[in-house]
């Protein structure tokens, strides 16, 4: 009876690690596909976001125009430069924080993390002081060099994306990755993170709601 409680246990065991370490697929309404990957007790999308609809099938407001992008009050997104055949397919868009806030940008059973699930992620893989190394993706294809200590040890593969500035002018391809995060700061500001091209460590901080950033998704419990 031993060795066969010993198999059971042994089976179970695998079969949780491999529940774990499994990845997860997901489809978003444009017909998008994302694969994941598990860190610590989280599972997050291992790409960024780059639907045009929400998850309950409406379009979200494509705004190119910098002028208005700067005085919206309303969700928005769009494509880095506003060229989507040079950048949708590596980068994923960029939306305002508006777009965050409707709940629906993710697709169901995902959501766009709050501050204290960055933070969770952040501590899990060492402290800010680290995290960046072991979240960029690693050489020079989407960074620009030095692309100081990238390892990508978490397999989260962070891209530098560049950002939308609140004013509506398109900043830094390839040197900084940012991305929103769910919480509010107050009326007119909410967290974000982002890492850079020349250090190890993940940023936090916050800015105006109107700033275009990278989306990463991640899975509800």
């Amino acid at each position: 009876i031993y060795p066969l409680v010993i198999l059971g246990l042994i089976f179970l065991a695998n079969k949780c690690e491999k529940d774990e370490e499994e990845p997860v697929t997901v489809i978003d309404k444009d017909g998008n596909l994302y694969t994941s990957v598990s860190i610590g007790t989280q599972v997050w999308m291992k790409e960024n976001l780059k639907t045009t609809k929400y998850n309950d099938g409406s379009f979200i407001p494509k705004v190119t125009d910098g002028i208005t992008w700067g005085i919206l009050t309303t969700d928005a997104y769009c494509w880095y430069d506003n060229d989507s055949s040079t950048y949708k397919s590596t980068y994923g868009a960029l939306y305002n924080w508006y777009a965050v806030n409707t709940g629906k940008l993710c697709p169901a059973g995902w959501h766009v993390p709050t501050d204290a699930e960055w933070t969770a992620l952040t501590t899990f893989l060492g402290g800010e002081a680290v995290a960046g190394s072991k979240l960029k993706e690693t050489g020079t294809t989407h960074w620009t060099s030095p692309n100081t200590d990238a390892t990508n040890e978490s397999g989260f593969t962070a891209l530098a994306g560049g950002y939308r500035q609140f004013g509506g002018s398109f900043y830094l391809i390839g040197t900084y990755a940012v991305f929103w995060s769910a919480s509010q700061v107050d009326a007119n500001r909410s967290w974000y993170r982002d890492m850079s091209y020349e250090r190890g460590y993940v940023n936090k901080s916050s800015t105006n709601l109107t700033s275009g950033f990278s989306i990463r998704c991640l899975k509800d419990n």
